[in-house]
């Protein structure tokens, strides 16, 4: 692993937008200066031997998430993830159900020397998807035609769609986002899973969230043409949802109204399950000691948030490495994970994201910062695997 240098594509900013990256929050630079979200004056380089190590672990880690959501529900463990008492059963029941689920991303830390390691699972509204899929596919084509790539997003999601659609409740799939998101991001990450799922023969509806209605008579919820809705994918986080009275409509809408991603999910995006995976897995080496509610016997550590989101309230706490970040979350509980920074390249830390699709691995997005916390100042850049 190797982090190199190279002239970006005349034209680049127009090629990326007509690819559908119309958002552009800057990143920064290790002197806090604006650089390009898509950064493609530098990428990462990767051994062949190392991507199939990486794809190994996560789907081992993906295999071991799922034990632990078993776990978590076989023995009612939901309290621990701050969930309202009201869904517990409902969640259970959606894992029992076995609910399909689409895709997911590991947060990794990996230097090259050693076998990755998991800092988060983004298992429920994960974004980077178009960067990850297309927008690096065609920069590799562009830039090292005769390299190859950890990236089979695109193939996948289309297959994901076939698998599961025998198990959907309709053919049509209505697909959300918010429209608080000012950025666009989360429009286009839909937008464009919305395209994967029509390739796989599935009919689509786009509309905000906010443009769901509920319909009293029919006692379910109906889009703008006042249809049925019978099958919802949202790219809106659950913690939310089950925080408004239109979560309870949703979850009493199960399961002849299926939402996508599942309801059993909100064990999986909740860093509570990085405590629940240490107990039942102490030692794996693909894991970090966490611990709920204090650090236990960690004397260098970060204090995460159950529900944070883009490195808010973050806590380190190890000789010289003091860091606080700011943001609204916190209230829901902490876990304390181990501290072990992210590997430095030309004074940026780069965290792997790495792509579940199903349950196989699927694809490599990289953000790269200057400080210790992966926040909303990452940039995007792009990876290829030489050709032997």
């Amino acid at each position: 692993m190797r982090r190199e240098r190279g002239a970006a594509r005349p034209g680049w900013q127009q090629i990326v937008r007509d690819q559908g990256l119309v958002y552009d929050a800057p990143g920064r630079d290790a002197n806090g200066l604006a650089r390009p979200y898509w950064d493609e004056s530098v990428h990462y380089v990767f051994e062949m031997e190392e991507i199939l190590s990486l794809e190994a672990d996560v789907e081992l880690l993906h295999s071991m998430c799922l034990d632990a959501v078993d776990h978590v529900v076989t023995t009612e463990r939901f309290r621990d993830f701050a969930l309202p008492e009201w869904v517990w059963e409902k969640v259970a029941a959606s894992w029992k159900r076995h609910d399909p689920h689409v895709y997911g991303r590991f947060d990794l830390r990996y230097d090259g020397s050693g076998p990755a390691k998991l800092l988060e699972y983004n298992a429920d509204t994960p974004t980077t998807l178009l960067e990850a899929s297309i927008l690096q596919w065609y920069w590799l084509k562009d830039t090292h035609p005769d390299d190859d790539q950890w990236n089979s997003l695109h193939e996948r999601l289309v297959e994901r769609w076939g698998e599961i659609k025998g198990a959907l409740p309709s053919s049509e799939v209505h697909f959300t986002w918010s429209g608080g998101d000012s950025t666009g991001e989360d429009h286009v990450t839909v937008g464009y899973l919305q395209e994967t799922a029509a390739e796989a023969g599935l009919d689509t509806v786009g509309l905000r969230i906010e443009d769901i209605g509920w319909d009293v008579d029919l006692d379910r919820f109906v889009d703008l043409a006042e249809a049925p809705m019978a099958t919802v994918f949202k790219l809106y986080p659950w913690e939310w949802v089950l925080t408004e009275e239109f979560g309870k409509h949703v979850a009493r809408s199960l399961p002849e109204t299926l939402w996508l991603e599942p309801l059993w999910k909100t064990l999986l995006s909740n860093k509570a399950i990085l405590a629940v995976l240490w107990e039942m897995y102490p030692g794996h080496p693909n894991l970090l000691p966490a611990y709920l509610g204090d650090p236990g016997l960690l004397t260098e550590y970060v204090r995460k948030p159950l529900l944070g989101r883009e490195g808010a309230n973050v806590d380190i706490v190890a000789p010289g490495s003091q860091v606080s970040t700011g943001g609204v979350y916190g209230e829901e509980g902490y876990v304390y994970q181990l501290f072990d920074p992210l590997p430095e390249f030309d004074g940026f830390r780069p965290a792997l994201g790495a792509w579940i699709v199903g349950d196989g691995s699927a694809g490599l997005g990289i953000r790269e910062t200057a400080g210790l916390v992966t926040d909303d100042g990452a940039a995007f850049v792009p990876h290829r695997i030489p050709e032997d």
